[in-house]
């Protein structure tokens, strides 16, 4: 199961070697909001260099996967990221039919109504009022 978040890249940390055949690396994200959150994630092997080329403060979007494995009687949680992406700061530019549309809805364009073709005539004659 994969999960997606966005924050600020935090910190970066080195690239470390477990074993002969094994590397990690860890980044940290704040999220954004009333209570931010500082988010550590875990790269391994040919993922690890997959935060090269972001700096702190940096908007970006993270997919990573839940990981969870038992070890002696303690229990572990990984963030395993897989997918790192640039997020924009800047706001969307209006598209022309937005930009020529008025603030607020017409409160007198209703959608069109589909022609009766059940052969039924309609009766507007029990309104009340």
């Amino acid at each position: 199961m994969s999960f997606e978040i966005e924050g600020k890249i935090h910190k970066i940390f080195d690239t470390e070697n477990k074993t002969e055949t094994f590397q990690a690396r860890e980044f940290v994200i704040m999220t954004e909001g009333n209570y931010p959150q500082y988010i550590k994630f875990q790269l391994t092997q040919d993922r690890c260099g997959i935060v090269d080329g972001y700096a702190d403060a940096q908007p970006v979007k993270v997919y990573f996967d839940l990981r969870g494995r038992e070890w002696n009687e303690k229990y572990f949680t990984n963030l395993n990221a897989w997918k790192i992406e640039k997020v924009s700061t800047e706001a969307p530019a209006p598209t022309p039919e937005a930009a020529t549309s008025s603030a607020s809805p017409d409160p007198f364009d209703f959608p069109s109504e589909e022609p009766n073709t059940s052969g039924e005539s309609e009766s507007f004659d029990d309104l009340p009022f």
